[in-house]
C-alpha cells in the first residue's frame, strides 16, 4: 500500500512501520490534554501564558516516534505535545502547568518551559528562534564526540525571520552539524499572516539558499509527517549535516489564551476544522482501511480520558512551592 508523496514520488505507507493505533492514540492524548488545559486555565488553576497545539497534533505524533532515545528535542513555547510524546508523563506536565513542585520543571517553568534532561527534552523556550542555536550546540557536541545523534529543533515559520535562524542555518551547513530543523508552518506568527510577515514564503527555498537539504510535508496528515520525518532522520544519520523539514499545518485555537484572534476570519478556522482535522481524518482512514475498529477507537478515547483525569488529580494534589525556596536557583548580582 503506497501514497503519493509530494512531487509524485511513491512512498511506503508508514502504517506498516508504526502502528496506526499508536499514531491515533498520540494525537488524541495531545488533543484531550490540551482541551483540559484550556478548561483549567479558564478556571484559574493554570496561570500565565498558555499556547495550545490544537490542530497541529499530526506533526508531533508523526515525527517524534521516528527519533531515538539518544536524540535531542528542542521546542518552543507551544511545546506541550512534544513534551508529552517525548515521554514526560502527563501527570508531571499538568503539575507543571499548575505550578506545583511535582511538575517536570519543579513548578517554576509553567506552560512555556517544560523540560526533562533525562529524556533529552530541552524545552520549552519563550523566545522566538532561541531554540535553534541550542540545537546547533547540542549537535556540535555530538559531532565532536562521534555520537550518531540527531538534534531535532521545532519552531514556527515566524522564527525564519529572526537572525538566530539564519545564523544557525549557516553554521549548521558550514560545520555539517546533525541538526534537523522542524518548521511547524501554521500560517500565522502570533497575529500576522505569513504573506504579510515574510518576503519569501517558500520556506524550502529559504533553507536551500544555505545549501541545506530541505523538504515539505503535509502537517495535517500524520502518515505524511511520519514518512517525511523518516526520510529526514535517515538522511542525517547516513550523510551527516543538517536537514530542513517544513510541516504545513494550522492551529485551530488563537495564538494564546489571551489572544482575541481578530486577525483571521472565523470562517477560515471553521473550514480548516471541518475539512482538515488531523484526528478526524485519520480516524476515518483507519476505519475505512480496516486498521482499527470503532471499538478500538472508543477504547483509546476511554483510556485517554482516564489518563487526563488522573493528571488533573495529581496536579490538584501537588505541593505549591514554599516561600522559603523562592530564590533557589535564581542568579543574583554579586556586589563588587
Amino acid at each position: 500500500m503506497t501514497d503519493a508523496a509530494p512531487g509524485g514520488q511513491e512512498r511506503s505507507d508508514p502504517g506498516s512501520v508504526v502502528q496506526p493505533r499508536a499514531l491515533l492514540t498520540d494525537m488524541i492524548r495531545v488533543r484531550r490534554m490540551e482541551e483540559k488545559c484550556a478548561e483549567m486555565y479558564s478556571a484559574g488553576k493554570i496561570r500565565g501564558f498558555l499556547h495550545l497545539y490544537v490542530g497541529e497534533e499530526a506533526v508531533a505524533a508523526g515525527s517524534l516516534r521516528v527519533l531515538g532515545a539518544d536524540d535531542g528535542v528542542i521546542a518552543t513555547y507551544r511545546e506541550h505535545a512534544h513534551a508529552l510524546l517525548r515521554g514526560i508523563p502527563m501527570t508531571k506536565i499538568m503539575a507543571e502547568m499548575f505550578g506545583k513542585q511535582e511538575g517536570c520543571s519543579g513548578g517554576r517553568g509553567g506552560s512555556m518551559h517544560l523540560f526533562d534532561a533525562s529524556r533529552r527534552f530541552y524545552g520549552g523556550n519563550a523566545i522566538v528562534a532561541a531554540g535553534l542555536p541550542l540545537a546547533a550546540g547540542l549537535a556540535f557536541a555530538d559531532k565532536q564526540l562521534g555520537r550518531n545523534r540527531v538534534s531535532a529543533c521545532y519552531f514556527g515559520e515566524g522564527a525564519t525571520a529572526e537572525g538566530a535562524f539564519h545564523e544557525t542555518m549557516n553554521m549548521a551547513e558550514l560545520w555539517q552539524l546533525p541538526v534537523l530543523f522542524c518548521c511547524e508552518n501554521n500560517r500565522y506568527a502570533m497575529g500576522t499572516s505569513i504573506d504579510r510577515e515574510l518576503s519569501q514564503v517558500d520556506l524550502v527555498a529559504k533553507a536551500e539558499a544555505y545549501r541545506v537539504p530541505a523538504a515539505s510535508a503535509d502537517g495535517m496528515d500524520v502518515l505524511d509527517s511520519h514518512a517525511a520525518m523518516q526520510t529526514a532522520v535517515e538522511h542525517i544519520r547516513s550523510h551527516g549535516g543538517p536537514y530542513f523539514l517544513e510541516f504545513r499545518t494550522y492551529r485551530f485555537r488563537p495564538h494564546s489564551m489571551f489572544d482575541p484572534e481578530l486577525y483571521r476570519d472565523k470562517a477560515e478556522v471553521a473550514e480548516w476544522r471541518d475539512e482538515h482535522d488531523p484526528i478526524r481524518t485519520f480516524t476515518d482512514r483507519c476505519l475505512e482501511q480496516g486498521w482499527l475498529t470503532a471499538q478500538d477507537v472508543s477504547a483509546i478515547q476511554a483510556a485517554v480520558a482516564t489518563e487526563v483525569d488522573d493528571a488533573v488529580a495529581y496536579a490538584e494534589a501537588g505541593t505549591p512551592e514554599s516561600v522559603d525556596t523562592l530564590t533557589r536557583d535564581v542568579m543574583t548580582p554579586v556586589s563588587p
